[in-house]
């Protein structure tokens, strides 16, 4: 595969960091489930698509398998406990960033959210043929 246009790819990821933001913040009355895993859904897909953003050469199951890990590792990161990190877990960075509690749950989302911009993607960039 070819790699996306950069601004396909930029549209992309801000697409998505707004999706999510939207999603988390405004008052939209979904029930507290789906924004909770919808946002970390879109966590990994705006991740998904700044892997797949400066990796574009790489097979898409490659980027998928890094993709995920990277995003289990972060919630895994949630399990550290430090006083200067819990500090910036309680700061708008730090829950966009890193989030403050652990859940399997959002590991799922991810994974999920990872396939489909897989998905996407695949039919998103140019054929090598063409």
């Amino acid at each position: 595969m070819r790699p996306r246009s950069s601004l396909l790819s930029l549209l992309l990821v801000v697409a998505t960091v707004a999706a999510g933001l939207v999603l988390r913040f405004a008052p939209l009355g979904l029930p507290p489930a789906v924004v909770k895993y919808g946002g970390s859904a879109l966590w990994a897909l705006m991740l998904y698509w700044v892997v797949s953003t400066l990796q574009p050469w790489w097979h898409l199951r490659s980027l998928i398998l890094i993709t995920g890990l990277l995003a289990t590792a972060v919630e895994f990161f949630k399990l550290v406990h430090t006083p200067a990190l819990d500090t910036f877990r309680l700061t708008l960075p730090g829950i966009l960033l890193l989030g403050r509690v652990f859940s399997a749950g959002d590991i799922a989302a991810y994974w999920l959210a990872i396939l489909l911009g897989a998905f996407i993607d695949q039919r998103l960039r140019p054929m090598a043929n063409r």
